[in-house]
């Protein structure tokens, strides 16, 4: 059977391993920094590209992380896919890389993206334009200029903002440009933006890739011609990870499919009893049949994700006393993981943008973020409820 016809399971187990003359089912780890050549014409067949080989780690020329790659780029469908430091090192390299035209951001996104987008790149002539969901009409007019890149989360953070991955791709791609989608949220398991017609998919691989809450990454996806200008980008400004690093994610992409459809049935159960209880004043979550994205979102995701995000009634101050409150819920930034977190997105991971602009955004002050994990979820409900009492 070949590897196109494996399904995700069998590929998070077995893509990208490299054969050990020990035996082992999983590639060593190749913590050394260089590696040595019989001969300077071996040497120069690595640098040159005629062959595949290992060289130097900070390259990305090492065993351990040329198995994840190889491992990653089957997940999302891909030709090929990089590894990185951190998913802002991902993002940061495709936008130095592919931005140069201009980048149009549609809808909500991290923190650290906007601010990246909106104060920083243009700051080196980079044109952005940051478009609110609710602006998509304006982007024809973006691409029209010459904007090259379009950059879009779907679901978004925090709102779980849907967006139509193969009508937006469609318009790109008639003006030229490409799409990068960030599928941190939904993962490979919910959602495969490549076979909608996305050119880029990236990822903090530090959330669900992971999955444990215990390494720091990122990952680009994509096809080999787009990704290959990306590879000088990520080798001078320093943004590979370690060797470790890599064998740890490989080692979480074994259990992905487990995880996150435990955490795709937990979320629901989750979402629905707080679409019910009368302290909640709004549920963001994709699997809610009232929700805004839902109907897209079961055309294009095969599961909902394991985040969803609540407005509690009372407004910032009452937000916090619940998230102070919770016992299960651990207080802390990141999602992910196997244990289940809350944040107040206006003190995280939206804190540095304006008050005004947050609220432009939709992302009240009353708004809690919710990452489920691995618990059970009468659990997870149970903790939400006594918190949420008056």
């Amino acid at each position: 059977m070949s590897k196109d016809e494996q399904g995700l399971s069998t590929l998070c187990v077995h893509a990208g391993e490299l054969e050990d003359t020990h035996g082992s089912p999983h590639t060593p780890v190749y913590n050394t920094t260089t590696f040595k050549f019989r001969t300077t014409a071996d040497v120069l067949d690595v640098v040159d590209g005629r062959k595949a080989g290992a060289l130097y780690t900070r390259y990305g020329l090492n065993p351990t992380i040329f198995a994840l790659e190889g491992k990653l780029a089957s997940l999302e469908g891909a030709e090929a896919a990089w590894v990185f430091c951190s998913g802002m090192a991902a993002e940061a390299a495709l936008f130095f890389t592919h931005g140069g035209k201009g980048i149009a951001c549609i809808g909500d996104a991290y923190g650290g993206t906007l601010e990246l987008l909106g104060s920083q790149l243009p700051q080196f002539g980079v044109r952005t334009h940051l478009l609110l969901g609710s602006e998509l009409d304006l982007l024809e007019a973006r691409l029209r200029e010459g904007c090259g890149l379009v950059f879009l989360e779907t679901p978004t953070n925090p709102r779980m903002e849907i967006f139509d991955i193969a009508s937006i791709a469609e318009l790109a791609h008639r003006y030229g440009a490409r799409l990068a989608v960030d599928n941190t949220f939904a993962s490979p398991v919910n959602q495969r933006p490549l076979e909608l017609g996305a050119d880029f998919v990236v990822h903090s691989a530090t959330k669900y890739l992971g999955g444990h809450s215990d390494i720091t990454a990122g990952a680009l996806m994509g096809s080999k011609d787009l990704l290959a200008p990306v590879w000088n980008w990520r080798k001078n400004l320093g943004q590979m990870i370690a060797p470790e690093t890599a064998a740890l994610l490989s080692r979480s992409l074994r259990t992905l499919v487990v995880r996150v459809e435990r955490q795709n049935a937990t979320a629901q159960a989750v979402a629905e009893a707080m679409a019910r209880h009368s302290r909640i004043e709004r549920v963001f979550y994709p699997g809610l049949a009232g929700f805004h994205g839902h109907v897209l979102a079961k055309r294009q995701m095969k599961g909902f994700g394991g985040m969803l995000s609540i407005d509690v009634k009372g407004g910032g101050a009452a937000a916090t006393r619940v998230a102070d409150r919770l016992k299960l819920f651990a207080l802390a930034p990141s999602l992910g993981g196997a244990e289940s977190l809350v944040t107040q997105p206006c003190t995280t991971t939206h804190h540095g943008l304006m008050p005004e602009e947050r609220a432009r955004r939709g992302i009240s002050d009353a708004m809690l973020r919710l990452s489920i994990g691995l618990e059970d979820a009468a659990d997870l409900i149970a903790d939400l409820d006594q918190a949420l009492k008056e």
